[in-house]
């Protein structure tokens, strides 16, 4: 295993950071992944799976399992981590910016393009090499202005090569869920099966870049410039998982999970272990744009009466709103059928408040479809 340390822009005097990866395996092996946790830093399931995840990575090394190399960043986003606001961690948005940090990669196809159009070729294998060689290069060359400009180019240098990345946030709360592609379903599907999850939402493009598509996007953007005569594989297969809710902290469950993410690494290829043996799969994917939200239509004492997890009707009633005021009671219902998958902690609810999302099979929702 090898520890590295890689020093952020100092914002202000005083001030310095670094953000910390571990290396695991082989680096030229059969393959790379790429593991983060905590990006949005309030999102704290993740950091445990890493610290379990590291542990069995250094078992596996040992024993010489690893046919790849493994990277793990366990605190993705130091700077979110530092920024508490009246006794409250505030790690989802940039405090200095307002910028989310899940947000707002920067688009490389026409940097990358510029750099391979005139030699990419009808090899697929030399294709992705010549690819990835100007992907670093345009990463390496991207302007730091700030602390958050120097922490997003880090996090895409350690990731944009990788043939796998693995983006661990959570809900609040929320059961097992995950988001990808359509184009890369296929390839993280056995994902979802590993890790149980009860929805897997695909989209090909959600707004406003977040780090999974900007990992993944560029191959089949480059693939479509290239053309069938300079095939350019999906070599970069993102994902960002869900780990339920914010409070669902506990070893067990952080080492099971761990586990699953392993038995994916070696459906992968990366790890030597048993590729073939896939639980079931708990849903069918289904669109981002049917993931419909429960909007609050006026203030009130928020009481649920169904739990995530659960498939649901429209026009099934989910929870009330109470006005301890006027006495007033409204129903709010699902506004469509399916898995009611993520809530709010909250219980008190602003007039336009999103509350939760309810994902179906159809899709109703354009444009940005990720929440702020």
């Amino acid at each position: 295993m090898q520890r590295r340390d890689h020093p952020l822009l100092e914002a202000t005097l005083g001030t310095a950071r670094s953000l910390t990866s571990f290396h695991y395996g082989p680096s030229a092996g059969v393959g790379k992944a790429y593991i983060q946790a905590s990006l949005h830093a309030d999102e704290l399931p993740g950091m445990l799976v890493a610290h379990h995840l590291r542990q069995r990575l250094a078992v596996l090394e040992a024993e010489g399992a690893l046919l790849g190399e493994v990277v793990v960043v366990p605190v993705a986003n130091p700077l979110g981590l530092a920024q508490w606001l009246l006794h409250g961690a505030a790690g989802r948005f940039d405090l200095a910016s307002g910028a989310n940090f899940n947000r707002h990669y920067p688009a490389l196809t026409d940097a990358v393009w510029q750099r391979v159009q005139h030699t990419l070729g009808a090899d697929a294998a030399g294709n992705v090499a010549l690819i990835r060689a100007a992907l670093r290069a345009a990463i390496a060359e991207l302007p730091v202005a700030t602390e958050l400009a120097s922490l997003r180019r880090t996090l895409l240098a350690l990731a944009a090569d990788a043939d796998t990345v693995l983006d661990l946030h959570c809900d609040t709360e929320a059961v097992m869920h995950l988001y990808t592609a359509p184009a890369l379903w296929s390839e993280v599907e056995p994902l979802a099966r590993c890790l149980g999850a009860e929805v897997s939402l695909l989209c090909d493009e959600s707004g406003d870049d977040p780090f999974d598509e900007s990992c993944s996007q560029i191959w089949w953007r480059l693939a479509e410039r290239a053309g069938p005569e300079r095939p350019v594989p999906a070599a970069g297969v993102a994902a960002t998982v869900e780990l339920r809710g914010n409070a669902d902290i506990a070893h067990p469950q952080a080492d099971a999970d761990a586990r699953a993410l392993l038995a994916y690494l070696a459906h992968r290829g990366i790890e030597r272990g048993d590729a073939t043996s896939l639980p079931p799969h708990v849903r069918e994917a289904m669109p981002l744009a049917g993931s419909l939200p429960l909007v609050a239509p006026s203030s009130g004492v928020v009481v649920w009466l169904r739990h995530p997890g659960a498939w649901v009707s429209e026009g099934e009633p989910l929870a009330e709103l109470v006005d301890p005021v006027s006495g007033d009671v409204t129903v709010l219902t699902s506004p469509t059928e399916g898995l009611f998958y993520a809530r709010l902690t909250h219980r008190f609810a602003s007039a336009g408040m999103s509350l939760a999302k309810v994902a179906g099979r159809e899709a109703r929702r354009s444009g940005k479809l990720l929440s702020d």
